[in-house]
């Protein structure tokens, strides 16, 4: 086999990886004048990210971040990886995806003990929220999909229940839903009547898959499909929609920074994590650890919340979060997890995800296209 083969050079790039996560300790790498492509969702996060530690990252390590926006999925990874030209090489990517990436060798393996330690000195092994460390990633924040409204817009009728977005008589007009099953299908069971600990059970079975799909049929003619989180927020300032889906983060700085009447409606929140993986194959590989070790500090979680309103998956990093930087708002009433919003949430269950995705994504293409 000739020596430039892809082959032999995907399987060199895994070994060097590997063996700097072996190696590896925080502190210990040097990598003036290196760029890493770090790849997240773009719009007011990107920006969050940027201001809330990128900067610091960038200033102490001398490591550039080329910031580039997807709109999630492992379709771009897998395409650099089978063809052996990785140019990403950190992506923000959901739990499910983290698993499902690492189970198909696309990304690279991590050392939780080689990560720093919380900002009490807890382990950072301990110091992570149970279920949000996985073999090839680590999620850094709790996010929901949430459903909003624009005030001014309404009517003298407010939405207060997860059953109000599927209601068409008392709140007649359009929706914004993303372009995707995840979070339709389960806002569809709940609204439905299916009670939040059995929505998974639901889906586990052709009966209830064809029941999300038979609510989703009532209000299917009224959708406005949104695939970016700086859409919804536009949608409800240009009353497109009477209301829409959106992530709780971008309504957040929509309300805090455009001053936008916008109200978020907590009941049936979907409650999900993302973090980062490095993709297998990665030309950057130790300058890749370094920032995911910044990234996954408390300090960083504690720097991203000041800027946008996702809580932290340390625990260490929650005494951290005081107010939002520019605005001073105080941050804790507005994350997802904060006890009076978390009474109706319905935690993502992402090995649900990461076994059926596949096969959702090709019903809801079809059920779409009729």
């Amino acid at each position: 086999m000739p020596s430039n083969s892809p082959m032999i050079h995907t399987v060199l790039s895994s070994l060097v990886a590997l063996t700097s996560l072996i190696a590896y300790s925080p502190g210990q790498v040097t990598a003036q004048n290196q760029t890493i492509t770090v790849v997240s969702f773009g719009g007011s996060y990107s920006r969050a990210c940027e201001k809330g530690y990128h900067e610091r990252f960038e200033s102490e390590t001398g490591i550039e971040i080329n910031f580039e926006d997807y709109n999630g999925g492992l379709a771009q990874i897998r395409a650099q990886v089978d063809v052996g030209n990785v140019y990403w090489d950190v992506v923000d990517l959901n739990v499910a995806e983290l698993v499902r990436g690492c189970d198909e060798g696309l990304l690279v393996p991590i050392n939780i003990d080689n990560l720093s330690p919380g900002a009490d000195g807890t382990p950072a092994v301990d110091d992570f929220v149970d279920g949000t460390i996985t073999e090839c990633g680590v999620t850094t924040l709790f996010f929901s999909t949430v459903f909003a409204y624009n005030d001014e817009r309404i009517g003298d009728l407010k939405p207060t229940a997860i059953d109000d977005f599927f209601d068409l008589e008392k709140f007649p007009g359009r929706r914004g839903m993303r372009r995707v099953p995840r979070v339709n299908l389960e806002f569809a069971l709940m609204a439905d009547g299916v009670p939040l600990d059995e929505v998974y059970a639901t889906l586990d079975t052709e009966e209830g898959i064809a029941r999300a799909f038979r609510k989703l049929d009532t209000i299917k003619e009224h959708i406005i499909w949104w695939e970016t989180g700086a859409h919804p927020p536009q949608l409800l300032a240009d009353g497109e929609v009477v209301m829409t889906t959106a992530y709780n983060g971008r309504i957040f700085n929509a309300q805090v920074l455009e001053d936008q009447p916008f109200v978020i409606v907590w009941d049936g929140q979907v409650l999900d994590s993302s973090g980062f993986g490095i993709v297998e194959g990665t030309r950057n590989p130790e300058a890749a650890l370094r920032f995911l070790n910044f990234a996954t500090t408390a300090e960083s979680m504690a720097g991203l919340a000041r800027y946008i309103a996702y809580s932290p998956t340390r625990r260490s990093a929650m005494p951290l979060i005081s107010t939002h930087a520019e605005t001073g708002v105080v941050m804790r009433p507005h994350m997802p997890t904060t006890p009076e919003n978390a009474v109706r949430a319905l935690h993502n269950d992402w090995e649900w995800w990461s076994d059926n995705g596949e096969e959702m994504n090709e019903r809801f293409s079809t059920w779409l296209a009729r």
